[in-house]
């Protein structure tokens, strides 16, 4: 049976090979929380679904409208499994407690290129932040090196983010995109950030800069539940 998690998952977990990622929209507050239960009762009432599911977790935006699901999957065989006998009967019972759900994406990527915390740092993310870099069309080679780039940003700049606790570049299966999943301190050590970078040092400037990269999206959360095998 699932138990429930405070802790935050491990985005460099040995056995995770196909981290999804998916975003619902709820509208207000109240539906967020109400679609957060729903979900957690839907799935405590039930076995745990895979044996290739690490770990599921939900984030609640600060945009108070929107949840994120981060679910790590040993395999997307193990996914495909789950999708065709059992997925439905999961979300049947969520829309019934929640109706007009609206389910926005669903990616999968590969293991991602992260700069991992510190060693010693125990901070506990007190914030979430999801950044989408778009790619134009063709330029899906160029992801690699953008993720590359930011590393080497911000290991010659870890003063002006010491807020930052680690940052994971997942690039997705279909070749459009990078999802930069990064843990930070607090609001404030993020924000204090994003005032520092209106003045680029000259590696932010090729990573703002760099070829292919056609736009950003970015999103703020919350760890609001964890569920992982008994």
């Amino acid at each position: 049976m699932p138990r429930r998690t405070d802790t935050h998952p491990d985005l460099r977990h040995p056995d995770v090979a196909a981290p999804f990622f998916s975003v619902w929209r709820l509208g207000t507050p109240e539906r967020q929380r109400q679609a957060v239960d729903a979900f957690a009762a839907a799935w405590e009432r039930r076995p745990w679904p895979a044996r290739e599911l690490i770990s599921h977790h939900v984030y609640v935006g600060q945009d108070g409208s929107t949840l994120m699901h981060h679910a790590q999957w040993a395999t997307e065989v193990g996914y495909e499994g789950f999708f065709k006998t059992r997925r439905q009967e999961t979300v049947d019972e969520i829309d019934t407690a929640v109706s007009g759900i609206e389910r926005l994406t669903l990616d999968r990527y590969h293991r991602p290129h992260s700069h991992e915390r510190a060693v010693g740092d125990t901070r506990v993310p007190g914030l979430i932040v999801t950044v989408r870099i778009d790619f134009e069309p063709g330029a899906a080679a160029r992801r690699p090196g953008w993720a590359d780039s930011v590393r080497k940003a911000l290991a010659e700049d870890p003063e002006g983010h010491r807020g930052l606790i680690s940052a994971h570049f997942h690039l997705s299966h279909d070749g459009t995109h990078v999802l930069n999943y990064a843990e930070w301190e607090s609001d404030a050590a993020y924000d204090a950030v994003l005032v520092g970078t209106a003045e680029p040092t000259e590696s932010w400037r090729r990573v703002r800069t760099y070829p292919g990269v056609r736009g950003f999206t970015s999103a703020r959360y919350r760890h609001a539940l964890g569920l992982e095998p008994d």
